[in-house]
C-alpha cells in the first residue's frame, strides 16, 4: 500500500510513499498545483509542478471551464474520464458540487456512446479486464496489494449495455460509471471501490473488425465454458474478499437471472438491473399515486419489455400491493406483462417459468387479439383500460400514439414510464405523451429529457433512474457489514425513497426528488437498507448506533488532506 491514513491533534494526514513524477500520476494521490511548498519540498515536486500554489476550488473551477469548452456530450465524457484518471479529488468535487449537470455525462445517457467508444478514449488502467483466455490468473491478478482495501465490486460482461446490446469490452464503461456513483452520490471512498469486466469475447462483428478494439478479438465464449469462467471468478471473489459486496451490472436478461439466483446465498451480491430498477420505479409510481388518489390496488398495470428488469418491477410492487391487505394471486392480477410475443399468456411462445406468475389465461382474453393471434399493446390497452404504463423493452417508440391516446380516454392521469435508457432506446418521447394526453398523463423517464410544454409552462420530467438507489444501498450494505442482500433491504431502500418524494407534500410537484439531493438521500438510503440488515439477521454490526458510526466512518468528502512521508519510504 502507497498510502496509511494517521489521526493527528490537528487534522488527518496520509502518510505517503509515493514521491516525485509518481505521485504526481497516481490519481488518488494527486494534487496538481494544490500541493503545498512543503509538500513540494518533502515529495520532490520542485519542477514538475508550475509555482503557483493554488485550491482545490480554483482547481474545480479551471475544469468547469474545460469542460464547457467541449463540444459534444461524448467530449465532455472523454474530458471527465480523462479528468478522473489524473485527478480523483478534483474529479468527484466536480461531480458532488454540480451533480444535476454532470450526472447525465458521467452516466446515463452519454455512458452509452462511451462504451459504444470505449476503445477509442482507453489511455490509462482503471479497474481490472477479466480475460476468458486469462481465466487461470484471475486469483493471481486479484491477489495483488493494491485490492487490499476494496470493499465493492460492480462487474459486467457488456453483453447488454443498456438498450445498445452487446459491447464487448467497451461496456467496461458501465462499471466504472456506476462505481462513480457509488463514490459521488453515495459518498463510499474510491479506494474501496474496483469495477471489473469480464471480457469473454463478443459477438458484435463491429467491434470485432475494429483495428483498435481493445477486448479480446474472439465470439463470446457460451455455455458451460462460460458458466464456468463466471464461476471461477466468483469463487475467487469469494476467497480473497469474504465480505465485499458484488453487483452484477448489465449481463444479458438470462444470465443476469440465474446468476443472482445461484449466488445470492453465497456472498453479499444484488443486481442493479433487477432490483435497483424495481426499486426506483416502484417509487415513482406510488409517488404518481399521491397525485392520482387511486390506491396501489386497484391500478392495472401494463408491463412493456418482461425481462428481468420488468420481472423485478413487477414482484417488488407486487409485494408493495400485498402490503395493503391483498393476496399474492391477487396483486398478480394488476398486472399485464407484454414480452416480444405480446400479451404474456398461459400458453404463450418462449413463457419462461419465472414469468408464468404473470401470465394471463386464455379464456380472459379470448377475442383480444386483433392480428396474427399476437396481443399487442393496444390490445392490451383497449381491454384492460390500465391506469400506468412502463416501459423496460429498449425498443424506441414502442409506446405508440395510438396506444397511449387509447389510455387517456379510460383514465383521468395516465401514468407513464418509457424508462429504457440510453435516450434513443426511450419508448416514447415525454413532450409528445403530454400532447397525446392533452397535459395528463404523469411521466417518469429513465433518461434525462428536457422540460415539456404543458399549457405554455415548461414542467420538468421526473428522471426515474437507479442512481436514486444504488449508492445508498450499497452505503448500507457496507456500512452494516450485511453477509447477503436480502429483498426486504431493497424494499427498504425504495420504501425511505417514497418518504421524501415531493408529491407527499404537494401533488403539482415533481414525482422525484432534484437529482442535486441524491447524495443526502443516499445518506437516508443507507441507513434504512442497514437497519433493515439488522432486523434481518444479515448485519455483522449490532445497533443502530453503530450503523450510524459506520456510516460516518464510510462517508468520503473530496477534498485535499495533508500529506507527510511514510516512515521508511525513500526521500
Amino acid at each position: 500500500m502507497n498510502v496509511q491514513q494517521q489521526a493527528t491533534s490537528e487534522e488527518a494526514t496520509l502518510q505517503v510513499s509515493l514521491s516525485g513524477f509518481d505521485l504526481i500520476n497516481s490519481p488518488r494521490l494527486n494534487k496538481g498545483t494544490a500541493f503545498t511548498d512543503r509538500e513540494r519540498d518533502i515529495f520532490h515536486l520542485h519542477g514538475l509542478l508550475p509555482p503557483h500554489v493554488g485550491t482545490l476550488d480554483e482547481q474545480v473551477e479551471r475544469r468547469m471551464q474545460g469542460l464547457n469548452d467541449q463540444s459534444t456530450p461524448f467530449n465532455k465524457y472523454a474530458f471527465l474520464r480523462d479528468l478522473q484518471d489524473s485527478n480523483e479529488t478534483i474529479f468527484y468535487a466536480l461531480l458532488v458540487r454540480n451533480v444535476e449537470k454532470m450526472l447525465p455525462l458521467v452516466y446515463t445517457p452519454t455512458v452509452g456512446e462511451g462504451c459504444q467508444r470505449f476503445s477509442e478514449i482507453w489511455r490509462k488502467p482503471r479497474g481490472l479486464f477479466l480475460s476468458y483466455p486469462n481465466k487461470d490468473r484471475i486469483t493471481q491478478i486479484l491477489s495483488h496489494p493494491r485490492y487490499d482495501g476494496i470493499k465493492c465490486i460492480v462487474v459486467s460482461d457488456g453483453e447488454r449495455i443498456l438498450g445498445l446490446g452487446d459491447q464487448g469490452a467497451g461496456g467496461m464503461g458501465i462499471p466504472i460509471g456506476k462505481m462513480a456513483l457509488y463514490t459521488a452520490l453515495g459518498g463510499i471512498h474510491p479506494e474501496h471501490c474496483l469495477p471489473i469486466l469480464l471480457d469473454v469475447g463478443t459477438d458484435n462483428e463491429e467491434r470485432l473488425s475494429s483495428p483498435i478494439y481493445v477486448g479480446w478479438k474472439h465470439h463470446r465464449i457460451r455455455g458451460q465454458e462460460y458458466d464456468d469462467f463466471v464461476d471461477t471468478f466468483v469463487s475467487a471473489v469469494k476467497a480473497r474478499w469474504p465480505h465485499v459486496l458484488l453487483q452484477w451490472e448489465d449481463f444479458a436478461g438470462s444470465n443476469a437471472a440465474r446468476f443472482l439466483a445461484r449466488y445470492r446465498d453465497q456472498l453479499c451480491t444484488f443486481n442493479d438491473d433487477i432490483q435497483g430498477t424495481a426499486a426506483i420505479a416502484a417509487a415513482t409510481l406510488i409517488s404518481a399515486i399521491n397525485v392520482t388518489g387511486i390506491p396501489l390496488k386497484q391500478q392495472k398495470i401494463v408491463v412493456v419489455g418482461f425481462g428481468t428488469a420488468g420481472l423485478g418491477i413487477t414482484n417488488l410492487l407486487a409485494q408493495f400491493i400485498e402490503d395493503e391487505g391483498v393476496s399474492p394471486d391477487e396483486a398478480r392480477q394488476c398486472f399485464y406483462a407484454i414480452d416480444r410475443y405480446g400479451l404474456v399468456t398461459e400458453h404463450g411462445k418462449d413463457v419462461r417459468p419465472e414469468q408464468m406468475p404473470y401470465a394471463r389465461k386464455e379464456q380472459e382474453v379470448q377475442g383480444w387479439s386483433s392480428q396474427n393471434g399476437e396481443i399487442t399493446l393496444l390490445d392490451v390497452v383497449r381491454n384492460a383500460k390500465p391506469t400506468v404504463l412502463i416501459g423496460v423493452s429498449g425498443q424506441a417508440g414502442a409506446f405508440t400514439e395510438q396506444a397511449v391516446r387509447e389510455m387517456a380516454k379510460h383514465t383521468a392521469r395516465p401514468v407513464i414510464f418509457p424508462l429504457s435508457n440510453p435516450t434513443s432506446r426511450s419508448e416514447a418521447i415525454p413532450q409528445d405523451l403530454i400532447n397525446w394526453t392533452e397535459g395528463r398523463a404523469l411521466v417518469g423517464t429513465g433518461s434525462p429529457f428536457d422540460p415539456v410544454d404543458v399549457d405554455g409552462k415548461k414542467v420538468p420530467i421526473a428522471q426515474t433512474n437507479n442512481s436514486y438507489i444504488f449508492p445508498g444501498l450499497a452505503l448500507g450494505i457496507v456500512a452494516s457489514k450485511a453477509r447477503r442482500v436480502t429483498d426486504a433491504m431493497v424494499k427498504a431502500a425504495a420504501t425511505e425513497l417514497i418518504r421524501h418524494v415531493p408529491t407527499q407534500k404537494d401533488k403539482l410537484a415533481s414525482l422525484l426528488p432534484p437529482i442535486s439531493e441524491a447524495r443526502a438521500l443516499g445518506r437516508l438510503i443507507a441507513q434504512a437498507v442497514g437497519k433493515q440488515a439488522i432486523l434481518d439477521g444479515q448485519a455483522q454490526i449490532s445497533d443502530e448506533d453503530a450503523l450510524r458510526r459506520e456510516l460516518d466512518a464510510n462517508i468520503w468528502e473530496p477534498a485535499y488532506v495533508p500529506y507527510e512521508l511514510q516512515r521508511g519510504a525513500a526521500s
